[in-house]
């Protein structure tokens, strides 16, 4: 058994556990998180040297992929100098630890010997765990901290937020904290995150900066590829980036995501950016996407897609002027359609594909009036 840097206990929902009672199974768990919590570091404090990880499926269908206790380990020591972790900090695990953001959470502890304080995933895990100084965090849990309690991120503490880009309503309401806020890009496939992007603060930037060792180059779609150290293969993503130099690039959105309308080029993401800052100005639902469908003069006409929201007439005549003004005519939503309910990952992405399928479960449906 691997028994360096092995940690006397942990605390989870409040409780401390004993590693010894985890590792010898003695300790009970009190709901899925915990089992899954336990079950993983019984493995890490074990002889294998494998871990299955599950890809989440937000772009496909979802997949496992083997990786090695080493290139775990490489990677948690990668975020621990980029972002100056150190042994004694109190590290809050609220993601879901089937999960490699979740599992990586806990390496990142182990390698570093901060202390874990994990909690059952929830829309705000600060309610009851205010004091940590670093935490990673998926969007809707961000946007839920700022709707209820934003005090309560920590001054001095450091937060990173991966799984799904913020909207820019809520960037922007992150900029009057003092609190360290990163985006991350990365995926299952490089073990977690590969790059940051400071979201607050004097360096703020719109741009990802890559982790010391990694290199990036852009191939012929313009989609980013990526070299780390820690890898036996290249990661050719599906990202359209731009590429500013050697260690800096811009994320433009996803290839399969591009609507071609009329032989106009457009991503999704970008008009996604628009329709927040009208949604959240308007205070309609936080929950949106952009897609194409299928259209016989265009090939593809672009689509809004929201969760849950009944548009009045003024709410439909407003929407229409603001995108109007704000978006160039080939970029405006032909079409609104409102569904009842989104389909998620099992980490809790907005599954586009699986959505625009659910057509049956359209609330409403209208043209963006001019």
């Amino acid at each position: 058994m691997i028994m360096e840097h092995v940690p006397t206990f942990i605390t989870v929902n409040g409780r401390k556990v004993s590693i010894k009672h985890i590792l010898e199974r003695d300790a009970v768990a009190h709901d899925s998180f915990e089992d899954h919590t336990f079950a993983f570091i019984r493995r890490w404090f074990s002889t294998d040297n494998t871990f299955t990880l599950q890809t989440s499926g937000s772009t496909g269908t979802p997949k496992k992929i083997t990786v090695t206790r080493d290139q775990m380990i490489a990677s948690a020591t990668m975020t621990q100098e980029a972002l100056g972790l150190r042994k004694g900090f109190r590290a809050l695990v609220c993601l879901d630890t089937r999960y490699v953001a979740g599992q990586m959470m806990l390496v990142r502890c182990f390698v570093t010997q901060m202390e874990i304080y994990a909690t059952t995933p929830v829309a705000n895990p600060l309610q009851n765990h205010p004091d940590f100084d670093f935490v990673a965090l998926v969007p809707y849990q961000v946007t839920a901290v700022l709707a209820s309690s934003p005090h309560t991120f920590p001054a001095t503490a450091i937060c990173i937020v991966g799984g799904a880009p913020l909207d820019p309503a809520t960037i922007k309401a992150l900029q009057p904290l003092s609190t360290t806020f990163y985006a991350t890009y990365g995926m299952t496939e490089t073990l977690s995150h590969i790059a940051l992007r400071k979201l607050n603060g004097k360096d703020v930037s719109t741009n990802f900066n890559v982790l010391p060792g990694i290199k990036i180059e852009a191939d012929s779609r313009q989609c980013l590829v990526i070299d780390a150290p820690y890898l036996t293969e290249q990661i050719i993503t599906n990202d359209i980036v731009e590429i500013l130099d050697q260690d800096t690039f811009r994320w433009l959105g996803r290839y399969d995501h591009v609507i071609n309308s009329g032989g106009v080029k457009i991503m999704p993401e970008e008009v996604e950016d628009v329709v927040g800052d009208f949604f959240s100005e308007l205070h309609y639902p936080e929950r949106y996407f952009i897609a194409g469908e299928p259209d016989e003069r265009l090939g593809e006409k672009v689509v809004l897609f929201v969760e849950g929201h009944i548009f009045s007439n003024e709410d439909q005549k407003t929407l229409s002027e603001k995108l109007r003004k704000s978006l160039p005519a080939y970029a405006i939503p032909k079409e609104v359609i409102v569904l009842d309910t989104f389909e998620t990952t099992q980490t809790g992405k907005i599954n586009r594909l699986r959505s625009v399928q659910n057509i049956d479960k359209t609330l409403q449906k209208f043209t963006l009036k001019k």
